[in-house]
């Protein structure tokens, strides 16, 4: 009885062909245009993750990284799927646009659209280039090639009936209240990089692998994911056209924010693996330069940092008031009278510390001395408060606002807002250890 030889036997030659046949019939399509404008849809960037993936996959496991014959064909193939993945997300966004809720997105869709075209345009440059070492390396080159009708785009002029109503579950107030809080969180460590406008690439040159990079831009692009994931388990999970308002809205912001991360990270990953750091070998060297030819590195970081850095801050920073907005009107409010921090009153410490422990929680609380009321979270206004306090000779005080920031100022006046009588720093108890940082 004769048998089939089984796929696992045969020659790398052989398998080099089948993994890479849909791959070039890819680029074979994409040959035949001249404009990318309705080339690439996202069914066609996900046939070139694909098979570009299971491609650099199978060079990797035969050593194509350390093969001067095979090298340049392995790096193409990182390329096509960084620049398809980054692709796919960009298309993303410009395709559920209207639904986010973005106020002014004239100039954000102008610049997505100019990023996009700049990804389009990147594959199309390499795909004869592609085509061109597969025949160098005597890869056959597939006779037929995909047609217009094989990568339809996603959307169309129809909407499938409305019949599930998307009410609020039963808003669980700590999700939302957790929810938005997490927002401001990330919202403020993306001001401490004081992104306010767009760099030249001297200072992009600056900032980038050093503070901006791969590793950093996933770090966020993990916490904004699971952001969502939890707004779409326990709050609304049925789009965008119904519902709450203010809350799908707020799912707008991080929703853009995460996937302006996946851009980014993508673009960071392919110029620090690819472009920055170019290794001790000639090969890797001179592979480089080439693609450095092909993939202007200029252009790519003035994407990765001019479009998607600067959304992201603008993004989160704009969100934060219907965070805040949303956070307050969820929050359980409640109030404590304590006593006024003894000697010396409120000066900077216990001022800095009642204005931190407001902050970490992000919901509003008030500083109430007799019939005038002071914002919590700013130093300068409970040193105000504190003026007054000294003046009248009160010894008691009232807080208002955000129960749980209320706890932790109990606790803050129970041991005399982290200091001792005559001033000098105590430590505080567990409760309040992010207050230390």
């Amino acid at each position: 009885m004769k048998f089939q030889q089984p796929v696992g036997d045969i020659s790398f030659a052989e398998k080099i062909s089948i993994f890479s046949k849909d791959y070039l019939k890819c680029f074979v399509y994409i040959t035949k245009f001249s404009s990318p404008r309705y080339l690439f849809t996202k069914m066609l960037f996900s046939k070139l993750i694909g098979t570009s993936q299971i491609l650099e996959d199978f060079l990797d496991y035969h050593g194509a990284k350390n093969s001067n014959e095979w090298y340049f064909y392995r790096e193409l193939s990182a390329a096509v799927r960084h620049f398809s993945l980054a692709g796919y997300s960009q298309t993303h966004i410009l395709n559920r646009l209207v639904f986010y809720g973005l106020p002014d997105s004239d100039t954000f869709e102008k610049e997505g659209t100019a990023t996009l075209f700049f990804l389009r345009k990147t594959l199309m440059k390499l795909a004869p280039i592609i085509i061109e070492e597969a025949r160098r390396l005597k890869i056959p080159i597939p006779e037929e090639s995909y047609e217009m009708e094989d990568f339809p785009g996603i959307t169309t002029s129809e909407m499938l009936y409305y019949d599930i109503d998307d009410l609020d579950k039963d808003l669980q107030k700590i999700n939302i209240v957790k929810i938005a809080n997490e927002f401001l969180s990330i919202s403020a460590t993306f001001e401490e990089l004081g992104f306010y406008k767009p760099y030249d690439f001297a200072e992009i040159l600056t900032i980038v692998p050093d503070r901006i990079n791969e590793v950093e831009m996933r770090r966020f692009e993990l916490l904004v994911h699971n952001l969502q994931s939890s707004f779409d388990t326990y709050v609304i999970h049925g789009g965008y056209r119904f519902g709450n308002r203010k809350l799908k809205d707020l799912r707008g912001y991080f929703s853009v924010v995460f996937h302006l991360l996946q851009v980014m990270g993508r673009l960071l990953h392919f110029y620090e693996r690819h472009l920055h750091e170019a290794g001790y070998k000639n090969i890797y060297k001179k592979v480089q330069d080439y693609l450095s030819v092909l993939i202007i590195p200029e252009t790519l970081l003035d994407r990765t940092i001019n479009y998607g850095l600067y959304y992201v801050c603008h993004y989160l920073a704009i969100g934060k008031e219907l965070a805040r907005e949303i956070l307050n009107e969820n929050i359980e409010r409640s109030s404590i009278t304590v006593r006024v921090p003894e000697k010396l009153g409120f000066h900077s410490r216990p001022s800095l510390l009642v204005a931190k422990t407001v902050r970490h929680y992000g919901g509003q609380v008030e500083l109430c001395v007799g019939e005038d009321r002071f914002d919590a979270s700013s130093i300068l206004d409970i040193q105000w408060a504190g003026g007054k306090i000294q003046k009248e000779n009160i010894t008691e005080v009232t807080f208002e606002g955000d129960e749980r920031a209320l706890r932790d100022i109990e606790i803050l006046a129970n041991v005399n807002y982290g200091e001792d009588s005559m001033g000098k720093g105590i430590p505080l108890p567990k409760e309040l250890n992010y207050l230390r940082d």
